[in-house]
């Protein structure tokens, strides 16, 4: 269905159907297909989907549409999300679509300067990405008022509900008052996020996009325990007996400092990540694809937009925050029957981190020491961990 309809299809205004063209994005994902009619027409929207699956674009491009310009201080748009990694991910993904239909987007949470955002509220921020707990201070303070909200989103409520944050989510949903359109997406629609759903969404339209689910089993994993001055020698090690490597870095600018490295070691390598030009993502996507550059270090949010055939290795450089991104950025070599390899490199000071995550994937194996020069590098599939 997804690789049939056009976002013209779907409903979307010219402006932004030519705004994502302009980006080089043609087709709507699945979950895009089925909730844009409906939030476009003004419904309540109830998708399950998880993380990766193109959410943002499925509730953002709808309420960019419909929404009104706002006031000082009384956004038409909010978006909430569990955590300030998110928020800004969500505000990069939109960004440059709002202004191209001029409207603002403000990413809103805690650990950043307060003035700062009071400031641009008062700017009359059309559209705003909060986490809860932020968001509840400014409103306190009576800095941003919730009176004039058209369009509320609950984003990855199962992660809300998770973290705890579900009290101080329904606190938010129960003062914006008037009329407004609520969307809600999550991985799960059971238990507590039901909950959420039968008390403030009125009649939504429930979507669910089957996802393959990345499971331990369908690739091989190795954890390495590596030194500083030697990681990335490793990972050139590594990318020498690859035929294609997708690495991830916790930020933008680790990833264009590991991308010059293996250059340094020999290792074409190019990075992507949020603060490169479009042109520039896709010109080191196209590379990538066609074999020119062996390896692409990419952050989080940037991989969303990778969607490249035959990665045999994924090396989490920088090990993941938690279970699910860690099988999320795996999934990415496990396609099409093969069994791919997810590599994680780990320092000293980083090793209870990595046997925590171990625990929660299920999987009983050793973080193996291991160096430059060692010979087991060039067969990581024949390789069992457990026999090291």
């Amino acid at each position: 269905m997804s690789e049939e309809k056009t976002f013209a299809d779907l409903g979307l205004a010219s402006e932004l159907v030519d705004a994502l063209s302009a980006r080089g994005i043609e087709a709507p994902f699945a979950i895009q297909a089925l909730t844009i009619p409906d939030a476009l027409a003004g419904r309540d929207v109830c998708g399950k989907a998880k993380t990766g699956s193109g959410k943002t674009f499925a509730f953002g491009l709808p309420v960019l549409q419909l929404m009104p310009k706002a006031k000082s201080a009384a956004p038409t748009a909010l978006a909430l999300v569990p955590t300030r990694e998110l928020a800004l991910q969500v505000h990069d993904e939109l960004a440059a679509l709002a202004t191209d239909l001029d409207r603002s987007l403000l990413a809103v949470y805690g650990g950043a300067n307060i003035e700062t955002q009071i400031k641009a509220l008062k700017g009359g921020a059309d559209f705003v990405i909060a986490t809860p707990g932020r968001l509840i201070d400014l409103v306190e303070r009576k800095e941003v008022s919730l009176g004039s909200i058209k369009h509320v989103i609950v984003d990855e409520a199962d992660r809300m509900a998770d973290m705890g944050f579900l009290p101080q989510v329904e606190w938010l949903l129960r003062h914006v008052e008037g009329e407004h359109q609520t969307l809600l997406f999550s991985a799960t629609l059971d238990g507590v996020v039901d909950k959420l759903i039968t008390r403030y969404q009125h009649n939504p339209t429930r979507h669910e996009v089957e996802s393959d689910s990345v499971t331990v089993d369908k690739m091989v994993h190795h954890f390495f325990a590596v030194h500083e001055m030697d990681k990335v020698k490793v990972a050139a090690s590594i990318a020498e007996s690859s035929n294609r490597m997708l690495v991830f870095s916790r930020t933008k600018h680790g990833a264009d400092r590991l991308a010059e490295k293996l250059g340094k070691q020999g290792v074409r390598s190019a990075a992507i990540h949020g603060d490169l030009r479009q042109s520039a993502r896709e010109q080191a996507l196209n590379r990538f694809s066609e074999g020119e550059y062996k390896v692409l270090v990419a952050t989080d949010v940037a991989a969303r937009g990778i969607h490249v055939d035959e990665i045999d290795v994924v090396v989490h450089y920088d090990p993941p925050e938690d279970h699910k991104t860690y099988l999320h950025r795996s999934g990415r070599t496990a396609r099409a029957g093969e069994k791919g390899v997810a590599v994680t490199l780990s320092l000293w000071n980083q090793e209870l981190e990595v046997k925590r995550l171990l625990k929660r994937l299920g999987l009983d194996q050793p973080i193996v020491e291991i160096f430059s020069n060692d010979d087991r590098l060039e067969d990581l599939h024949g390789w069992d961990p457990n026999e090291s």
